[in-house]
């Protein structure tokens, strides 16, 4: 298979928001937590989840009475989420490349590396990578001289 390229994909690292937690709990280890980037597992995105190919990597998962998860998940082009909605909303960080997002009855929206977008909870949506993108990179263009 062959490897996604940055410039066809679309990257958005999802974050859950946190609801407000008792400010009196205690976590189940006061340690700090570090998980080394490469020591994640990437999955490829559930079927009924998703349409096209799509990779998960779960960056954060909640653990006791935290309500706050965060994923980086990486669309090919044409690759896009089922209209869905979260309970506590959602907010996307577009990483790479070039998606698309829209809510039920509202326009459809072009996302950009930089864009963040914030969901409010209970809305239907979806969002995924742009259908379209261009040819790959001949080894001739790659290896010309720098201007």
């Amino acid at each position: 298979m062959k490897p996604l390229i940055a410039a066809a994909t679309v990257a958005l690292s999802m974050m859950e928001p946190a609801l407000a937690a008792d400010a009196t709990a205690t976590t189940a280890a006061s340690e700090l937590q570090i998980t080394r980037a490469r020591t994640r597992g990437i999955n490829p995105g559930p079927a009924d989840w998703f349409t096209g190919t799509v990779k998960v990597e779960m960056l954060y998962t909640p653990v006791g009475a935290e309500h706050a998860s965060a994923g980086n998940v990486t669309f090919s082009p044409g690759a896009r989420t089922a209209w869905h909605s979260h309970p506590l909303g959602q907010t996307l960080v577009v990483t790479a490349g070039i998606g698309r997002v829209q809510r039920w009855g509202g326009p459809l929206e072009e996302i950009r590396v930089g864009d963040v977008v914030h969901i409010p909870a209970h809305v239907k949506h979806w969002h995924g990578a742009a259908p379209d993108w261009m040819e790959q990179v001949s080894n001739e263009q790659y290896r010309a001289e720098l201007n």
